[in-house]
């Protein structure tokens, strides 16, 4: 086979050629402070925190959440904006600096616009009443007579005579943010429920933003991390002889069990990092990978928890006339972003600054000084963008890795991941098994729901710093035992109403491999466990299973979710299979799926249509029906982006995604060990936004996720008849259920 490099077909292709470059430094290499603001008070409950307003009366806002790509900044700069009563265009956002923004705890939960939005939004109100009462006394009339239009005060009775709220500030507000201050009534928005445009793409689009992998500091070093692919093994030789003859070699970084090399240069690091030569002790040995579903039932188990508990379900079950039975089983999964993890650290006069693109950098504060020894008030986290992450995935990690090297040598340093560290060292999601029972009366009617969940121990509490085992860290001998995994009870209990439940969750007190929050942490899971058995007790009960859902649902937000999504795509009213498929090599079926996230916000349904080639077992996605109702919508199109990016993610993690090891040694390492959704396998996905004026606004990332695994399993048993109870939904899987109902 021939094979033609890169540049010989630059040069004898005959098409023409356009080279692009950008220069991507960041002005911080040329700045000696780096281009960073000078420390503020940060306090959340001082108004100065918040937002400051020049003479000039621009407005910069400052808040401790940060946009993973979600467009929370366009979102959360319209609530100020709108509370503020000035154009989109006025402020400006700084989010996730440690010197200069509150603690609004992590990103993630769901909650950046519901409690980070509501926090700064608060502010903002508080800020416009003290600008009005300052306005007040220098007019000489009553707050009563005033409005604002574009930042200026002005009296309704001598309109000539405007302040601006720049020539209000003074310097600063000195108050206290007061809960009680009125917020604008929701009547007047101007701003929020419109599609304002993204203010972070037109730079992505035109490659001039700055990523965190861009950052350039001067004189800066570049490192890599040299990490065993056994889980647990420790280092015992390091001959970094061949590394010393590389022209752009610093040096070498041991500490204990971390391991790193130090070049002028990334591709010397790069180099490095392979030709070092290290020996390492055996690792701990992995259950095998066939029954790891019976392993994770028989680990410990640190609590049990009855989550839900409705009636006597024990009296329920002695009644029935039928029983159905299942178990579903959801694979370890990674986060498996785009691109590998990056941080940039520099320590000067016992001061560490590091550029992250971490979701915590305010937690990371803390996660920091313990590996550092460092006090919290020395250390300095920028949020700078990264590839994305979806939970806790390797950005904490390199950020560590960066603070501990730049200690070492004192000097700025960049850590950059490589693609096998990034998925295979990663933190992962840990598996999960879930039995469940019903039972049925003669009537047809479900008389009982019982459920057990075998779960990951939590060691996450809301609002308070993480004590995360950084590899960092415990490479270094600190031991930080525990799973930070997120709530994972969350959406166990049964989301229908129903006479009697019962609902138990085992916490298991260990994890097979570092444990970490990934998209929808425990609701995605607990959701395709309940809404493919609330699937199978439709079948049962020979009923359509959209309609078998309405039925036991009473609130009318659920109900009209479902509603919705029923009416976009079409939905045909039938009981049992679909029949129209005959003999055809492709079967097609559709499935529906509801959640209310957390069981107490956001309520999202989703149709999936599917086809399943009946010889090879591949399932394709064709398209998603999506109705989402998660309040007062801030900005429809930023849902929208969420909706879509979360549904074809999590088609992915439906159909393929599931990490792999052989012995103590984790082999999803790349994209052939470790494949994501292609883009000519991206379904279509048509949205139906249920706005609710003057009502929340809740989350719009991790919902939707929750429903599409369920919906997918539901569409293939419409298609094929085949039930598809443990995730991923591979084409082995499905061709050996297919023939498995032939000989049946």
């Amino acid at each position: 086979m021939n094979t033609v490099s890169r540049r010989d077909f630059i040069k004898t292709s005959g098409v023409g050629v356009l080279m692009v470059s950008f220069s991507m430094t960041g002005s911080a290499s040329q700045n000696p402070d780096y281009g960073l603001r000078a420390p503020k008070l940060v306090a959340k409950d001082q108004l100065d925190s918040w937002l400051t307003i020049d003479r000039n009366n621009k407005i910069t806002v400052f808040v401790g959440k940060v946009d993973l790509g979600t467009g929370t900044k366009t979102a959360l700069s319209q609530i100020a904006a709108e509370e503020l009563y000035v154009p989109f265009e006025r402020i400006e956002m700084i989010m996730g600096d440690t010197a200069t923004t509150p603690d609004q705890w992590i990103t993630g939960a769901a909650i950046t616009i519901s409690q980070g939005g509501n926090e700064l939004r608060q502010a903002a109100a508080n800020a416009r009443q003290a600008l009005l009462a300052r306005a007040a006394d220098k007019l000489q009339v009553s707050i009563s007579e005033l409005t604002i239009q574009d930042g200026n005060i002005f009296s309704v009775n001598k309109p000539q005579q405007k302040l601006s709220y720049g020539s209000l500030i003074g310097e600063g507000f000195k108050l206290k943010v007061d809960p009680k201050t009125p917020q604008k009534k929701y009547t007047d928005y101007t701003l929020i429920g419109k599609s304002i445009q993204r203010v972070d793409i037109p730079g992505k689009v035109s490659g001039e933003y700055l990523y965190v992998h861009d950052f350039r500091l001067k004189g800066m070093l570049h490192a890599r991390v040299i990490r065993s692919d056994v889980a647990g093994a420790r280092l015992l030789n390091v001959d970094d002889s061949e590394c010393k003859k590389l022209k752009g070699f610093v040096q070498t970084v041991r500490k204990d069990n971390f391991l790193a090399v130090v070049c002028k240069d990334e591709w010397s690091a790069v180099k490095g990092a392979q030709i070092i030569r290290v020996s390492w002790g055996s690792g701990k040995e992995l259950p095998n990978q066939a029954n790891i579903y019976d392993a994770w039932r028989k680990m410990p188990v640190a609590k049990q928890e009855l989550t839900q508990n409705v009636g006597n379900i024990t009296t329920a079950f002695e009644n029935s006339v039928r029983r159905v039975k299942a178990t579903y089983n959801f694979a370890m999964q990674t986060h498996a972003s785009m691109g590998p993890s990056c941080a940039v650290a520099d320590f000067q006069n016992g001061k560490l600054t590091i550029w992250s693109a971490s979701q915590a950098t305010h937690s990371m504060q803390h996660e920091i000084a313990v590996l550092t020894g460092l006090p919290k008030e020395a250390i300095r986290l920028v949020y700078l963008d990264g590839s994305g992450c979806y939970g806790r995935n390797g950005h904490e990690d390199a950020t560590a890795d960066a603070a501990l090297i730049a200690q070492i040598i004192g000097k700025p340093v960049r850590v950059q991941w490589m693609r096998h560290d990034e998925t295979a060292l990663a933190p992962k999601s840990p598996p999960r098994s879930m039995d469940f029972e019903a039972s049925f009366d003669d009537k047809g009617n479900i008389t009982g729901w019982k459920s057990d969940f075998y779960i990951a121990l939590n060691h996450i509490a809301a609002f308070k710093p993480l004590d995360f085992p950084l590899l960092a860290t415990t490479e270094v001998g600190i031991p930080r035992p525990g799973n930070w995994v997120g709530f994972l009870f969350q959406n166990s209990g049964a989301p229908y109403t129903l006479p009697n439940i019962q609902v138990n969750t085992r916490h298991i007190e260990q994890t097979f491999f570092r444990a970490s929050h990934l998209r929808s942490p425990g609701r995605i899971e607990n959701s395709f466990a309940n809404e493919s058995f609330m699937d199978e007790l439709a079948y049962a009960a020979k009923s359509d299973p959209a309609e078998f859902r309405l039925k036991h649902l009473s609130d009318p937000r659920a109900i009209a979710v479902i509603k919705a999504v029923m009416k976009a795509s079409n939905w045909q009213t039938r009981s049992g299979i679909n029949t129209n498929n005959s003999q055809d090599a492709s079967l097609r079926g559709r499935g529906i799926s509801y959640v209310r996230y957390n069981n107490a916000i956001t309520y999202v349904a989703t149709v999936a249509e599917v086809e399943v080639n009946r010889t090879t077992g591949k399932i394709r996605v064709i398209k998603l029906y999506v109705a989402h109702d998660c309040g007062q919508i801030v900005n429809p199109d930023g849902v929208i982006n969420q909706i879509e990016g979360g549904a074809i993610q999590t088609v992915s993690r439906t159909l393929m995604e599931e990490v792999k090891w052989s012995g103590s040694k984790i082999t999803s390492v790349d994209w052939a060990s470790y494949p994501i959704l292609t883009f000519p396998e991206i379904p279509k996905v048509e949205t139906v936004l249920i706005d609710q004026p003057g009502q929340p606004s809740w989350g719009a990332g991790e919902q939707t996720p929750t429903t599409i695994p369920a919906a997918i399993a539901n569409a293939v048993f419409d298609a094929s008849g085949v039930r598809l109870r443990t995730i991923p939904f591979i084409p082995e899987t499905v061709k050996a259920e297919l023939n498995a109902i032939k000989v049946a």
